[in-house]
């Protein structure tokens, strides 16, 4: 359970609420914190740079731009600042008053044209960053929207959880989400989850844009597998902390896409491997099944036979994987108020804030 970590310090003054890396070689990160402070970091935890953003508000998201890498979008209050990496003495621009309230999280789409912020009205607004103007403003959520996400492969779709309990998938440039689906349908009836309801903290996206996890005020990481269309068709919870899921994000440099680590109130920080759980293994049945529909118009009546023969032992075999734990716990005693994956000094990582102004940096090496 116990793993040691390194401690970077030196860089803030307060406790640090999010973090980002940029998705070049050189994985840039950043960190955000209170007081509008943030902070760029060499790999070796030495600050590089700091820039106050803001006096009276907080850096409560951060977001590099997919499409150039060295451009980082910072959210305080209800503003978003444009930062160029390599001169961070100023921001570059200043998005002034692109929300209604104040912003809880920001995303870019993988053209880098389009960036969505959720905030506390429950509104996720669409900004055109070629324009630098809104262009958009999403509204269904009946709560604080929590957290927004693009998809991968889909720079028009995303996907957004909100302190209302609701998971929304939206298709742009339709104003009003394809499906909505309620946290508190999945819950058991008990008396912790009558005092822990589902809460949407964070949702994130496998790098195949279909599966999704959102971190939930129950402890629970809810799972959602969505077909290519858009519909959602299947739904999974894994119990993932005694007290509240905060955050949940895959990793992508790992030996497969269904890598998720996820972090909660408890001070736990967990990873998990779906490459097996049900879920995941019905998306690929799925679409095994729509390649061999196509092929079997061009077979004979033999290679049908092994095909569907194979199809069965693969089916009966992935019912075996029942209820699946995580791969690898680790105490990290605090609670956790952002996870970020990183690949630094060419090791797999994982960055942890806290309440602490130190970030913390774990080792995925054994994984």
């Amino acid at each position: 359970m116990v793993r040691m970590s390194r401690v970077w310090a030196g860089g803030h003054s307060s406790a640090v609420l999010c973090a980002a890396v940029s998705c070049q070689s050189q994985h840039m990160v950043a960190t955000g914190a209170e007081a509008g402070e943030l902070t760029l970091w060499n790999h070796d935890g030495s600050p590089l740079s700091t820039l106050h953003l803001s006096a009276d508000d907080d850096v409560t998201s951060l977001a590099f731009s997919p499409s150039a890498p060295c451009v980082l979008y910072a959210s305080h209050g209800r503003a978003v600042s444009v930062l160029d990496c390599r001169n961070l003495k100023t921001p570059a621009a200043e998005l002034t008053d692109v929300a209604e309230e104040e912003i809880n999280c920001l995303s870019v789409n993988e053209t880098g044209r389009d960036l969505a912020a959720a905030d506390d009205s429950g509104a996720v607004t669409l900004i055109d960053l070629q324009l630098e103007k809104v262009v958009r403003t999403l509204r269904k959520h009946d709560n604080i929207c929590s957290s927004v996400t693009f998809r991968p492969h889909r720079p028009q779709s995303l996907v957004s959880a909100g302190l209302d309990m609701q998971v929304l998938l939206w298709n742009l440039p339709k104003p009003r989400p394809l499906w909505s689906c309620s946290l508190q349908d999945t819950q058991e009836e008990d008396a912790r989850q009558m005092f822990n309801p589902p809460l949407a903290h964070c949702v994130g996206v496998a790098s195949c844009g279909n599966v999704l996890a959102c971190a939930a005020e129950d402890g629970c990481v809810h799972l959602l597998r969505v077909s290519d269309d858009g519909r959602l068709r299947e739904r999974e919870t894994l119990q993932a902390h005694t007290q509240g899921a905060s955050q949940a994000h895959f990793i992508s440099f790992l030996s497969h896409p269904y890598w998720l680590a996820t972090g909660g109130n408890d001070g736990l920080v967990a990873l998990w491997d779906l490459s097996q759980h049900p879920l995941v293994e019905n998306g690929r049945k799925t679409k095994g099944h729509k390649r061999r529909t196509k092929a079997r118009a061009k077979t004979s009546d033999k290679n049908q036979k092994r095909q569907e023969e194979e199809a069965s032992s693969a089916s009966s075999s992935s019912e075996t994987h029942g209820n699946i734990g995580p791969r690898q716990c680790f105490q990290h005693g605090e609670k956790v108020n952002w996870v970020c994956p990183a690949v630094l000094e060419g090791k797999p990582s994982l960055l942890v804030t806290d309440q602490s102004s130190c970030p913390s940096v774990y080792s995925l090496d054994q994984l």
